[in-house]
């Protein structure tokens, strides 16, 4: 499920084929995670309005008209979420008193609900692609390129040679060879 493509996935979900709810999950979990959190949410909100997002598409699965387009609709919602929550929240702090100094300290405490920054959103939808492209790829070099570039302290390559079974010699060609695989992916 998880190597096929949006279009594929939206119709097996109309269908209602659970395991492909799954992999739509799966695949857009952290971009869709990201952006509240980017935005000056806490955890519990962000996970708020990743439930909203997915709540909406369900309400409106029917409704997408295009489905290869769905990365951006996902994208454009969340956005749309996290920008009503923080309105919320900012509306029902001026509520408070003007001269109540917890009111005060509400406001300050308040997130910045100024837009995502576009460098910050494109970042977000680049890492997004590349671990799309990384789940497309074949299994030893998924494996090969999380060891590398994913571990928060790459291992050696004698390291990665005894956890892929090859050469210490081969690693460099094979990365390379995948980081090609990679690119094509990519476009």
């Amino acid at each position: 499920m998880e190597k096929r493509s949006d279009t594929e996935l939206l119709r097996a979900c109309r269908q209602g084929q659970e395991t492909a709810w799954e992999a739509l999950v799966k695949r857009y979990q952290r971009l869709i995670y990201a952006i509240p959190r980017r935005a000056g949410l806490d955890e519990e909100e962000a996970a708020e309005i990743f439930q909203e997002v997915f709540a909406t598409l369900v309400e409106k699965l029917d409704a997408i008209e295009q489905p290869e387009r769905l990365h951006a609709w996902l994208v454009t919602t969340a956005k749309r979420k996290t920008w009503r929550f923080i309105s919320r929240r900012r509306a029902s702090a001026i509520t408070l008193r003007d001269d109540d100094e917890d009111a005060e300290d509400a406001l300050l405490q308040l997130a910045d609900n100024a837009p995502l920054p576009d460098a910050a959103l494109q970042k977000l939808e680049e890492q997004h692609h590349v671990r799309a492209a990384l789940m497309k790829i074949d299994e030893r070099c998924r494996q090969l390129l999380t060891m590398l570039f994913y571990a928060p302290a790459p291992p050696s390559y004698s390291e990665v040679a005894i956890a892929l079974g090859a050469t210490e010699g081969s690693i460099g060609p094979t990365r390379a060879r995948c980081l090609q695989k990679m690119m094509k992916l990519l476009g």
